[in-house]
Order: C-alpha cells, then structure tokens, then sequence
C-alpha cells in the first residue's frame, strides 16, 4: 500500500489556478455549445488534482476539504461547470467513506486512486425512478434517473434506486460502461451547460452484492449524514467563485470599453461616483461570502476528521455554516452576475461576450435547493435551538 507525505497545499492550488486560466481561453464558447468538456475533464485527470481527498495510505494527496473547495472556487471564476464536475467527483467518491463499510472504504479510495477514477453520479432522492429487483445477491436495475450530474465521461457512477416506491432507497456504485447503461446528453439547461446532468437510463443493470454500499455500520451516524454538508459547500463555492469571476470581467470590461453615460460631465465611467459606489457594494459584498465560505470549509475540515464520532451536535453546528454560507453566495452571486450590466452598459449586453454566462450557472443549480428553506432553518434554529433535521438538502 502505498504511503506519502503531506504535500504542501500550495503546489495543488497553483495547478488549479494554471487550469482555470487554459479554461478561460474558450468558456464562453463552450458554454454556448454545451456538451461534454472532454478536453478539460481530460486535462483534470492529468493534473492530479482528482486524488485529493483521499487518504495517503489509499494512494492519495490526503488532503483537506477546505483545499478543495478552495480549487473548486478557483475553478468557478471561469468555468462554473467544471467546478461544479469537480466538486461533485469528490462527493460521489466520499460517498462510501461515510456511508459504506471499512471495506467498501478502502476499496474504492485504493481503486480510484490507482485508476484515476472520475466520478459522476445517476441519483434523484427526491423522484426516486429507478427500479431495483433482486435476484440472489444481486440486483437488476431497469428505469431512469434525471439531473445525473457528470454521468458523461465518467469512469464511475454513484447510483440510487429502490426496490419499491415508498421504501428506502439503496445506493450503490458501478462502472459508468457497464451494459445496459445509457448516458443520454439531453441536459438542456439555461446554465451549467457542461455539467452533463442529464438522464441515465437503465436496461437489466447488474449490481452486484459489493457494490451495494453497506450501511449496517453508518447506519444512525451523524457522519452517515454528511453528503447534504457537502453539496451545500461545494455550490457556496461554484457561487462565490462565479460571482468572483464576474466581477472580475465587469471591472476589465468598465475600465476598457465602457463608456460614461452622455448627460454626464465626465471622460470616463470609471470617474462616475455612481459607478465607484456600486462597485463598491460589489466588492464588500463579496469578502463577506468569500469569508463566510472559507469559515465554512475550515468547519467541514473539523466535523470530517471526526467521522463517526461526529455528533448530532457538531453536524448541526456544521449545517448552520454551510447553510448560510450556501444561501448568501447564492444572494451575493446572483447580484453581482444579474446587476453588473448597468455598470458595464448596453453594448455588454451581446451573446458574443457571453457575461450573462456568469447569472445563468448560478441561476440554474441555486433553483435547486431554494434559499428561502436555508434561512427559515436557521431563524428556526436561532429562536429555537434546534438543528435542522438530517435530510438530502440540509
């Protein structure tokens, strides 16, 4: 088994910044396209960067959440996609450290590890469409599930299903390539048009017994739990990254193209009071989200570590900050990405340029967990006490 030591963060950061500025190069181009980023979900698999997470021991870097969320932000300011892909990879592959067995564990750390797995997923806990029959230890799967985040291109899918409709669900991963599996690129939406999330459909899918998360140990757990922490945290990210990159663009945009409005006095916009204050609101906005999403991480860093240990206690706490910091990077982000065009002017305002990219990535994904639930879960812990209830979104 192989064995490292700890490699200074840094290096794994200036990768991802080196990545991001290739990715900008064409993202507005290939946000118009849509499809699968193969080119870019290639060039995340040799960068390294898809073994963060997991324990040296496994073959990994053995590094902290927070670094990742960190790239996934750094990602975010010019391609909100492949964050999201990227973000999301290390969910799916988490998954059976905090739901599955010791084996189960180390099996698919040292696996993906070893084979450089990307992965996707195929689960809908809210719509359950999915079907599983058994047959001995196995299961057969036959039906669909939608919004399959990273399904294309993918080396392994993370799977729900159930057995009949209104019975908990089972998880279970498999090979993206086994027969009978068929990833649709049918994702149509507005935004985060490369994050391949359409459906996967199912044809006498075989499952077998190992590959079905065993959960008779996690079961009860706090830390069984933890995948609402994570999606919630690492779309603060894709969000405040967005918002990032945004500003980002408008400000190049204002100080090189943008002109002052005719009924003023003044040579350049950027001279306009106007201008300056709402630019200003932009920016401190915007350190209060990217402090509330790093206080977040750092959070997330400390309820990990504790695994089962975890207490009810410690996970609520944990929620309160990702929710927060979930629901004001999705305020912040929408702002900045929706208003900077009354900075930047008509002549922004072109599919050429694209701007509005930046509002339709954040749009589409914060539309699937509404804001307005996060914050009636914290007022009612605040006037209560009482942490929110464990559920696939909280």
């Amino acid at each position: 088994m192989k064995t490292s030591t700890i490699k200074d963060p840094a290096i794994f950061l200036k990768t991802a910044t080196l990545l991001a500025k290739e990715f900008e190069k064409d993202a507005a181009e290939r946000d118009k396209v849509g499809g699968t980023a193969k080119v870019q979900r290639d060039a995340l698999r040799k960068s390294g960067l898809l073994t963060l997470l997991i324990p040296t021991e496994y073959g990994g870097e053995g590094q902290s959440w927070s670094l990742v969320l960190q790239i996934v932000r750094e990602l975010a300011k010019t391609d909100a996609a492949l964050a999201h892909l990227y973000g999301y990879h290390f969910l799916h592959l988490v998954t059976p450290h905090f739901l599955g067995s010791e084996q189960q564990k180390k099996h698919y750390y040292t696996e993906s590890a070893n084979n450089n797995w990307f992965w996707g997923n195929s689960f809908n806990p809210i719509e359950p469409t999915l079907i599983g029959t058994r047959e001995g230890d196995r299961v057969i799967l036959n039906g669909h599930n939608n919004f399959s985040t990273g399904s294309q291109d993918s080396d392994r899918l993370l799977i729900l299903w159930v057995e009949n409709p209104g019975e908990k669900p089972y998880i279970g991963i498999i090979p993206t390539r086994r027969e009978g599996v068929t990833v649709h690129a049918d994702w149509d939406g507005i935004g985060q048009r490369q994050t391949d999330s359409g459906t996967v459909s199912f044809n006498n899918v075989v499952v077998e017994a190992e590959e079905i998360l065993d959960t008779s140990k996690s079961n009860g757990t706090a830390f069984a739990t933890f995948d609402a922490i994570l999606s919630q945290i690492v779309l603060a990210n894709v969000f405040i990254g967005s918002a990032e990159g945004a500003l980002e663009k408008a400000r190049e945009y204002t100080i090189g193209k943008s002109r002052p409005w005719y009924l003023t006095e003044y040579e350049k916009s950027t001279d306009d009071p106007f201008m300056q204050r709402r630019y200003g609101d932009f920016w401190i906005d915007l350190q209060a989200g990217v402090q509330l999403v790093e206080k977040a991480g750092k959070k997330v860093d400390e309820s990990w570590l504790k695994q089962r240990k975890l207490t009810v206690e410690e996970r609520g706490e944990t929620v309160l900050y990702t929710g927060a910091a979930n629901a004001f990077g999705t305020k912040v982000a929408l702002n900045i990405t929706g208003n900077m065009f009354e900075l930047m002017g008509a002549r922004s305002a072109t599919r050429k340029n694209n701007f509005d990219r930046f509002w339709r990535n954040v749009r589409t994904h914060s539309l699937h967990n509404p804001i307005e639930y996060k914050r009636k879960n914290i007022g009612h812990w605040f006037l209560t006490g009482e942490f929110p209830i464990p559920s696939d979104y909280s």
